[in-house]
């Protein structure tokens, strides 16, 4: 009889303990999420420091920074086509301490890597900064088009002899121009970039034939006179190019395509601290010199709650990845 109320006691001490234990570890989850954030913030932007990305992930985050009182560190982690900075935040601690800031490639690289590292769905949480990136489809001066009808029917000539700056495959400018050559059934030739720069360097200096370029590094060029615009690349005229018709008013809006930037955390990330983290944002989004410095990139943008950065992620995955599949762009 003894020993059994020994094995009892010994039971019990043990379901005690575990129950014990459990609720300590609740306790302590609890206190992180309800003390968050109480240390250094870091923001990974897979591109090159100046960039786009990088102007957008600075103007918001280091404000969210501001307004908490916490550190804000952006580390520019380029490579693999942002492979390798966006597979680090996916592979990150699920407590709301590395963010991700980057464009359509976490949604389509996937599909286009045998290996990217990351399932766009299942790995990341999209938890902010709906900003769309306005682009322009340009052409050297020399090119006898001044729209872009005028350009697909000379393409359509000339099936592959024409070619196309491409700054990334799979990037928001690539997806772009392959949706308008789906629309417009006509086949130019790839030459790949490091990066949009070079590429209109080239095409201002004759070399590329054709490109989509993001508005801000296209707008002193066209000013110059240096490059051709033909139409902008978003679902209305832009201010700076009022005359410039729309790709939808240029008889192509199967082709309209305005990709957009998000900040993303890993997906197993506590509900409470992705709550918190979104309405920093949106509080950032709505910043005097936050809007001013957005406007200064003609990077337009707005909050968004929390299930509607979720519709939008699953349904330009779900757009994208049709693309790609459409356009015979080869896994790497």
């Amino acid at each position: 009889m003894s020993r059994v109320k020994t094995v009892l006691g010994v039971a019990m001490g043990l379901v005690m303990g575990f129950a014990l234990g459990a609720i300590m570890l609740l306790g302590n989850a609890a206190h992180a999420q309800s003390n968050y954030p109480n240390r250094p913030i870091r923001v990974i932007v897979p591109y090159p420091a100046g960039g786009i990305v990088d102007i957008v992930a600075r103007a918001v985050t280091e404000q969210v920074g501001r307004d908490w009182k916490q550190t804000v560190v952006i580390e520019a982690r380029p490579g693999g086509n942002s492979n390798i900075g966006t597979a680090s935040a996916a592979r990150s601690e699920p407590d709301g301490y590395t963010w991700l800031v980057t464009g359509p490639a976490a949604l389509v690289n996937p599909t286009l890597y045998k290996d990217a590292g990351w399932d766009a769905l299942k790995d990341l949480k999209c938890v902010g900064l709906a900003v769309w990136n306005q682009s322009v489809a340009l052409v050297h001066p020399s090119m006898p088009a001044s729209t872009i009808k005028e350009f697909v029917e000379i393409a359509r000539k000339k099936p592959g002899e024409l070619n196309f700056g491409n700054p990334g495959t799979g990037s928001s400018i690539d997806l772009s121009a392959q949706k308008l050559f789906q629309a417009a059934d006509i086949k130019l030739t790839n030459v790949g970039y490091k990066g949009q720069p070079q590429a209109l360097i080239d095409l201002m200096t004759s070399l590329m034939h054709f490109e989509i370029v993001s508005l801000e590094l296209a707008l002193p060029h066209i000013r110059a006179g240096s490059v051709k615009p033909l139409a902008v690349m978003t679902d209305k005229r832009v201010a700076d190019l009022p005359d410039v018709p729309t790709i939808a008013e240029a008889g192509f809006p199967e082709a309209t395509y305005v990709p957009w930037y998000g900040i993303y955390v890993q997906a197993g990330t506590p509900n409470a601290i992705v709550a918190k983290i979104n309405e920093a944002i949106n509080k950032a989004l709505q910043n005097p010199e936050v809007q001013r410095q957005l406007a200064v990139a003609n990077i337009p943008g707005k909050p968004m709650p929390l299930a509607d950065l979720a519709a939008l992620m699953k349904a330009d995955h779900e757009k994208l990845t049709k693309v790609i599949a459409t356009s015979g762009m080869a896994l790497q």
